[in-house]
């Protein structure tokens, strides 16, 4: 079996559209939606959910008011101003450090479970998918990427099939640390701006150059700066980077999206075969095993 994994070194690259096209295009696979933080694979996919599981990525206090002597102690202690001087707990402000919890004198607050979000595993036309969703300003996120991955690869195996597709996140943060350690291939979609390459270079050195990961770049909007283009292609040589392709623009992006297709599925057009091309030369590589 094995896995792909798709990032970028900033949104709104196209990454998940170019994800929901390979998941039209790919053949006995797992979808693994790992932009955690702000998932929106589902939106193109539908996802049906199957089974739905409880996140609990942390810890936070709870004070037990038939225990609690008003002391105090907590509340001078709390570094984040989370316990109220009536002895509540606001969850939203509590970081889980525990330092209340050590310092009650009469054992008052307990130390529970927090559940961070929810993560699902569905079936969609393209077939099975595992995705998630994190609460608002909640942390942990590289965590649940974790869980997300783990279950993706366990359903593979359970139904003898050969790919794990994974849309991960945006940037070098914690779910993208999560979403690219042990995988066997990562495809960076970039765009020509000056912001775009500035961030493919973060991405590169994190997955090419940190991870040792056998690296692709796409370049989607490709047509828009032709110069830029240029120096993220001799960027790629220098680094001993695949350009896996490059796409033009066009507004079937957009379109594909509010009609809830996948790109390949809305248009045959150039752009559609543009990311075929690209698919093939991933997949043949994954294939032949020079991806290992």
């Amino acid at each position: 079996m094995k896995e792909l994994t798709i990032i970028s070194g900033k949104g709104g690259t196209g990454k998940t559209s170019i994800t929901g096209s390979f998941a039209a295009l790919a053949k006995n696979k797992v979808l693994a939606d790992c932009d955690v933080d702000a998932a929106d694979l589902h939106l193109i996919l539908w996802p049906e959910i199957k089974k739905r599981e409880e996140f609990t990525g942390g810890k936070i206090a709870y004070i037990n008011n038939d225990m609690c002597t008003s002391c105090g102690k907590c509340v001078e202690v709390c570094q984040f101003d989370a316990i109220s001087e009536d002895y509540v707990v606001d969850p939203v402000s509590c970081e889980g450090c525990s330092v209340c919890v050590h310092f009650c004198p009469v054992d008052a607050i307990e130390f529970n479970p927090a559940v961070n979000g929810e993560w699902y595993i569905s079936d969609t036309r393209f077939g099975p998918m595992v995705h998630a969703r994190l609460g608002i300003a909640e942390e942990n996120s590289g965590k649940l990427v974790s869980i997300v991955r783990q279950q993706a690869k366990n359903l593979a195996e359970q139904q003898g099939l050969d790919l794990v597709i994974v849309d991960g996140a945006p940037g070098v943060g914690c779910p993208v640390i999560s979403s690219l350690t042990g995988t066997n291939a990562v495809l960076i979609v970039t765009e020509p701006t000056l912001s775009g390459m500035h961030d493919l270079k973060r991405v590169a050195s994190l997955a090419n150059d940190h991870f040792k990961i056998p690296t692709y770049v796409c370049v989607n909007k490709f047509d828009l700066n032709t110069k830029l283009t240029d120096q993220v292609e001799v960027y790629c040589r220098e680094h001993d980077i695949v350009l896996a392709g490059k796409i033009r623009y066009d507004t079937i992006f957009t379109e594909a999206m509010i009609h809830e297709k996948t790109v390949v599925e809305y248009s045959d057009g150039e752009v559609s075969k543009e990311i075929q091309a690209i698919w093939e030369r991933l997949s043949a590589d994954l294939i032949s095993n020079k991806n290992k």
